[in-house]
């Protein structure tokens, strides 16, 4: 999905909707790989809230936390005006690529999970 369209960006709606309606209460990992600073772990292991993307504000939004009174915020992680969005719901994972290159990676697993 490299190909910056209006089409993509609207199956980017859906995919994220799906990946939502799939993953919910499982437990996710946010890395951002940046060239400039390096390699960052974001978020790891809170519970995954959603994932969406804004096409007015052009932004794809990662959030986390808001769901119990052990993690009562909501945490969000934005990526703006991304070059690509790759969602495999069966393997739990998600990327977005920033104009940069800057890429961020979410990766899922079962709450009960260790």
């Amino acid at each position: 999905m490299a190909e910056d369209s209006t089409a993509n960006r609207d199956a980017w709606v859906e995919q994220l909707d799906r990946l939502t309606k799939e993953r919910a209460g499982q437990y996710v990992t946010i890395e951002v790989l940046d060239r400039t600073y390096g390699d960052q772990t974001e978020a790891e292991r809170l519970p995954f809230a959603y994932a969406s993307y804004d096409p007015k504000d052009d932004v794809v939004i990662i959030a986390v936390g808001g769901s119990s009174s052990k993690y009562p915020v909501v945490l969000r992680h934005m990526v703006w005006h991304p070059t690509e969005v790759d969602v495999d719901t069966a393997a739990g994972a998600l990327k977005v690529v920033e104009p940069d290159g800057t890429t961020t990676f979410a990766g899922f697993s079962p709450a009960s999970g260790t």
